[in-house]
């Protein structure tokens, strides 16, 4: 049986890379994201079929639920969408985009799981396991200046998916968190920045082959197609270049000689 995954933030980036992906591997998929033109163009080319709603909305995530629900299930989630705002240190934080972080990236992951759990219990029940997968960050696992607001909110979102996981103990569901580092995307680094291009550039400026949308989208697609007795629970990807969360190597990768 054909299995079916929700993605969402499938309009860009990770998530349209991973709705991409999972087609390729023969799922059924359900895109959801705010841009409905992005998403019928995603439709139009791949086939994943396109859901727009907004995640911070309550009753966005309630007809989503209702609607797969009318529609034939779901047997993983993926969620991706999320972001960050503003790179201000904690004494200039503007607390509109922290709030708007939290609701991005925390208060939408409780809701798919209080909506879509039922869902997956059912899927579980049927194919033996179902899927709940979250794309948090490194940011979740080392603070640095200027990160706070996004540090709070992505660390907020994994210590949401570690109390599930024991909470689902004894249930075939897997609950699975892919932390990447540096993701060189069409958007992230640009909204963050509102908008600023050289800026967003500059972040990458140097860095030998950082990530792209589709490194990680292998990777989640690896982890939701793993025998069902697998689970990764915890995946942190990075370039080559980049060896920790602070610590990125700019020029070309070389081999260093041992007296260097």
């Amino acid at each position: 049986m054909t299995r079916r995954a929700v993605v969402t933030g499938a309009s860009s980036g990770i998530g349209e890379a991973t709705a991409r992906e999972l087609r390729a591997r023969g799922w059924d998929v359900v895109g959801v994201a705010r841009r409905a033109e992005r998403l019928t163009a995603l439709e139009a080319e791949t086939g994943v079929v396109a859901h727009v709603a907004d995640l911070t909305d309550a009753d966005a995530v309630a007809t989503l639920s209702a609607w797969l629900e009318e529609t034939g299930g779901v047997d993983a989630l993926a969620h991706v969408a999320g972001g960050a705002r503003g790179t201000d240190r904690v004494e200039d934080g503007d607390p509109d985009d922290w709030r708007w972080m939290f609701e991005a990236n925390v208060l939408s992951s409780q809701r798919l799981v209080a909506s879509l759990l039922p869902l997956l219990r059912r899927a579980a029940e049927r194919a033996g396991h179902a899927d709940l997968l979250f794309v948090t960050s490194t940011a979740a696992q080392r603070a640095y200046p200027g990160g706070a607001g996004y540090n709070a909110a992505k660390a907020g979102e994994s210590m949401l998916v570690a109390a599930l996981r024991q909470e689902l103990n004894g249930e075939p569901l897997r609950v699975i968190e892919i932390a990447p580092g540096m993701v060189r995307t069409e958007e992230f680094t640009l909204n963050r920045l509102g908008g600023d291009q050289e800026g967003a550039d500059k972040l990458y400026e140097g860095v030998e082959a950082p990530l792209l949308a589709e490194d990680v989208a292998d990777v989640i697609a690896y982890a939701v197609n793993a025998p069902g007795h697998v689970n990764l629970d915890l995946v942190t990807v990075r370039p080559v270049a980049q060896s920790a969360q602070h610590l990125l190597a700019r020029g070309p990768l070389r081999v260093r000689d041992a007296r260097d």
